[in-house]
């Protein structure tokens, strides 16, 4: 089963409350955007959204632009379905990150809560980072949430990175280089719809 298989399966064999990142509000990712001050000229993408709420809240922050990238079809459906008309205020991209043809200097703040952890292979990783590098605008922010260095060795079946902020900053770098520096950093403790704890870091990243 290749990896868009795997996470189709996933969200139309599960409802969103049954996965064990859900949360019915991404609390920490909208403290540190709100930190950024979106407003209506803001382009956001959440990258790996899957069915999360994060786009709910955006738009009730007054996010100006709102992308959300997602490999899984079924996943984008769910939001679209959750957010009605709202949805027509959202662009919605189905790709694989990885190889994702996003428009140069596109986007002010990148977000991701627990996809790029995803990516164990260091040819992944910088075909992410390419594509981050080619989509961030000037003076664009990254926020950046996976498994910290105590968090789980696996998630849905499938093995993760763990980070913490300084690694994830060394991590998007390119042909050597560290581009990002930490600005910000967040530790959550996660709890799961069946009641086991997830350890996640949080960094919000600056070029340099």
């Amino acid at each position: 089963m290749n990896r868009r298989e795997h996470w189709e399966r996933v969200y139309l064999e599960k409802e969103p409350e049954a996965v064990s990142w859900y949360t019915p509000r991404l609390a920490i990712s909208i403290e540190l955007i709100d930190a950024l001050a979106p407003g209506p000229g803001t382009r956001v993408i959440d990258v790996g959204g899957g069915a999360s709420t994060l786009p709910d809240h955006l738009l009730d922050l007054g996010a100006g632009a709102i992308t959300v990238l997602d490999l899984s079809a079924a996943a984008l459906a769910r939001s679209r379905a959750r957010l009605g008309r709202r949805a027509d205020r959202v662009t919605w991209i189905e790709a694989d990150i990885r190889a994702a043809d996003l428009p140069e200097a596109a986007y002010d703040i990148w977000h991701d809560r627990a996809a790029f952890h995803f990516l164990t292979d260091a040819n992944d990783r910088a075909r992410y980072a390419a594509v981050l590098h080619h989509a961030l605008a000037p003076g664009g922010r990254v926020v950046l949430a996976t498994f910290a260095l105590d968090g789980p060795e696996r998630c849905s079946g499938l093995p993760v990175q763990r980070y913490d902020a300084p690694a994830m900053a060394a991590a998007l770098g390119l042909e050597g280089r560290i581009p990002f520096e930490v600005v910000d950093e967040r530790r959550e403790v996660h709890t799961t719809p069946w009641a086991s704890t997830q350890a996640f870091q949080f960094a919000v990243l600056r070029r340099v």
